[in-house]
């Protein structure tokens, strides 16, 4: 069952220049492995983890550097949950969450649906 839904939309340019500005953003608000990336993948990031805290329906419990934003082999985006993120989205009941991100001519967004209850596997029937 969906629990709940998040959007975000970060302006790319934008959100450059306050990380040139603030030094200090960058590990307030990533994990270590994505400091490393460029700042449209930064700002996707930032825009899943945003996203995730709107389906979320807010911030309580939730830390920015225990959400990292990983790669299956095949690319598709997923979270790598830990810490006190990790317990409190278990303790909600949130058994899946689907990310999808994007960025293309300086706009950067992602989507998060939280569904709670029994995970299913595709072509399931029950």
């Amino acid at each position: 069952m969906i629990v709940g839904i998040g959007v975000d939309l970060v302006d790319v340019p934008r959100f450059e220049e306050q990380l040139a500005r603030t030094p200090r953003l960058l590990p307030r608000l990533f994990a270590p492995a994505e400091r490393v990336l460029k700042p449209r993948s930064l700002a996707a990031r930032y825009a899943a983890k945003e996203a995730l805290i709107k389906a979320l329906g807010g911030s309580d419990g939730v830390y920015w550097t225990d959400i990292e934003v990983a790669s299956e082999p095949s690319g598709r985006p997923v979270f790598a949950l830990s810490g006190e993120t990790a317990d409190t989205i278990a303790a909600r009941g949130i058994t899946v969450l689907h990310l999808s991100m994007s960025h293309d001519a300086g706009l950067a967004t992602a989507y998060v649906i939280a569904e709670a209850g029994t995970p299913t596997l595709p072509g399931d029937t029950a």
